[in-house]
């Protein structure tokens, strides 16, 4: 068996970190991992941020944030039930960054 994407995304964070520009800040390391792996991996950024934030979930700066970041998204889809079904952690990055870059409110009730 694989190793979890969370796992991966460590992994390949640890990679890219020796390259000049990846050394802080998540934002151009993810992409540059989507890129790679675009079925497994997932874009972070500010406006990915914002919308979790406001969804109120906790995501540090510190240290290994992309590999939580990508644990959170399947934890996500895990939870999505059948609205979730067919969605992958693109789909769901793609979604989060609109809600955070638009500043849409999240419905609390329909």
């Amino acid at each position: 068996m694989g190793v979890s994407r969370a796992e991966a995304a460590q992994a390949g964070r640890g990679i890219v970190w020796e390259l000049p520009g990846f050394r802080t800040g998540d934002v151009l390391a993810s992409a540059v991992l989507t890129a790679a792996a675009p079925q497994r991996m997932a874009v972070y950024d500010r406006r990915v941020q914002q919308a979790l934030d406001t969804m109120g979930f906790a995501l540090p700066g510190a240290p290994g944030r992309y590999g939580r970041y990508m644990d959170l998204l399947d934890t996500l889809l895990s939870h999505g039930g059948q609205q979730a079904e067919g969605w992958t952690v693109r789909d769901l990055d793609t979604a989060l960054y609109w809600i955070g870059g638009n500043g849409h409110k999240i419905p609390t009730s329909m």
